[in-house]
């Protein structure tokens, strides 16, 4: 059932203006959580493929809500492995029309675990202009903005001038010379960080808070990325129970949640 946003999120105050209207289908408590912004190209290599799922998978199962526009490529995958249930879809249509089509499945999974978000009424089509407006609300409702593939004069470069303007920081993956070539000169210039380990990279952001989604007081506790050690002192018996089960893995001597 498509319903106003009738309550404040203080997130999109960065925007240059704030929506006068929103609307909604879904779960509004996922506005409440720890979110990060991904975006990217409609065709990204392989690489970027593979590695956008890894690491929204693992967001995810961190507590961290994904963010993105439901698009084909960069979007879909970050939203499929992120899991319905903790991702946020911006669309920038009415919510009354699914688009892009071939995401038709993805985004009726969204409306009933997750939350889709809009700033058109119902009956707006697909119009060039409003997918500036929708990468806006993406990057302002995101902590930081993740960039996993982007090409020079791309809609994703919109939502990183957004992201820079506002403030925010930005990550990108380091690719290979003649490959996402945008991220690759903003990576030069600077102006964006490289995620280079995965896990590094989601202990950062996992770490402020303990989410409902990992009320286990164990799990809770591998967020915060601590010595194998510590761990074996503190849940000697739930340590080695949630390294068979894959619950977790130890890389140079430290615990780091799947």
């Amino acid at each position: 059932m498509i319903a106003p946003i009738t309550f404040h999120i203080p997130e999109l105050e960065a925007m240059k203006k704030y929506p006068n209207e929103l609307f909604y289908m879904g779960n509004t408590d996922l506005l409440r959580k720890k979110k990060i912004a991904i975006v990217g190209s409609r065709k990204p290599n392989q690489y970027a493929r593979e590695v956008t799922h890894a690491l929204c998978k693992k967001l995810s199962k961190a507590g961290i809500c994904i963010v993105s526009g439901g698009a084909v490529g960069v979007d879909a995958i970050a939203h499929k492995a992120a899991g319905a249930k903790n991702t946020i879809m911006v669309a920038a249509t009415g919510l009354d029309k699914r688009y892009p089509a071939i995401n038709k499945n993805i985004i009726e999974d969204i409306e009933t675990n997750g939350l889709v978000l809009s700033q058109f009424q119902e009956g707006t089509p697909s119009q060039k202009y409003n997918f500036p407006l929708r990468n806006e609300v993406v990057v302002a409702l995101g902590d930081v903005l993740i960039v996993t593939y982007a090409d020079v004069n791309s809609g994703t470069m919109h939502s990183v001038k957004h992201a820079l303007k506002m403030g925010k920081e930005v990550y990108v993956l380091a690719h290979r010379i003649g490959e996402s070539e945008a991220s690759n000169e903003l990576l030069s210039q600077g102006k964006v960080k490289a995620i280079y380990d995965l896990d590094a990279f989601v202990a950062q952001f996992a770490g402020f808070t303990c989410k409902e989604s990992l009320a286990d007081e164990f799990l809770c506790y591998c967020q915060t990325n601590p010595t194998y050690e510590e761990a074996l002192k503190k849940y000697p018996s739930k340590i080695f129970e949630a390294e068979l089960s894959g619950s977790i893995e130890i890389k140079n001597a430290k615990v780091f949640l799947v």
